[in-house]
């Protein structure tokens, strides 16, 4: 199957696409986009992969749905459009980043200078219906994306991985503490942040660990 996704992307994943659970995820997608609205839009679904290919992965961080009002879901985990208010999980984000790093709020919530610095910002789920969350799991997203996860593991080492709250850590499960930076804290929602996000400083250790390694800091 042909997907429209970033050349490197198409190259590591092409055998996935191929599989009859991709074959079946596509078919259900598509009859979702066309009986109700969905979020991203479509020429979003694959953003994340086409705004940081797997040549530039240094980071990465694990969503689990795209957001699912509207105009919010860009094809980046956390991330929304410039002019568009910043989701509370975001707003609790650069709060860390400036109790951590001393940086300001940013003007907008787009965090496509993260990705094409080389941060992977990767929903389990890649699609979801309008107002209803959780409903395109389990839908053969799951194993696409658990895929992508395996073949970061498997051919990078001294990459970043930012896992905030159980489910992105489960998800992230195989991946090598020895090879790889390993950073795990409750998940930035207002639920949960105030019980270890905050004050966690993922940011300045990814950048230290990135610099160690003689590889570019990401600018938060």
């Amino acid at each position: 199957m042909t997907v429209k996704i970033e050349e490197s992307w198409q190259n590591v994943l092409k055998e996935e696409f191929e599989k009859p659970y991709f074959n079946a995820l596509t078919d259900f997608v598509k009859s979702e986009y066309s009986k109700h609205t969905i979020y991203p839009k479509g020429k979003d679904i694959f953003r994340a992969f086409d705004k940081c290919s797997f040549d530039k992965v240094k980071v990465v961080i694990l969503g689990q749905d795209p957001y699912h009002g509207p105009g919010q879901a860009n094809g980046l985990c956390f991330s929304v459009h410039e002019g568009v208010p910043f989701p509370p999980s975001l707003v609790n984000i650069f709060k860390e980043i400036k109790e951590d790093l001393g940086k300001d709020m940013p003007p907008n919530g787009s965090l496509d200078r993260w990705a094409e610095q080389g941060v992977l910002l990767l929903n389990a789920t890649l699609t979801v219906r309008a107002h209803q969350a959780g409903s395109h799991q389990n839908k053969g997203w799951e194993t696409f994306t658990d895929a992508v996860v395996q073949k970061l593991a498997t051919e990078k080492q001294g990459l970043v991985y930012m896992l905030w709250g159980s489910y992105a850590q489960k998800k992230a499960s195989i991946v090598n503490k020895q090879e790889n930076l390993v950073l795990k804290s409750p998940h930035p929602s207002p639920l949960s942040a105030y019980r270890g996000f905050f004050g966690s400083k993922h940011f300045s250790e990814a950048n230290a660990y990135l610099k160690e390694l003689g590889k570019e800091e990401v600018e938060w």
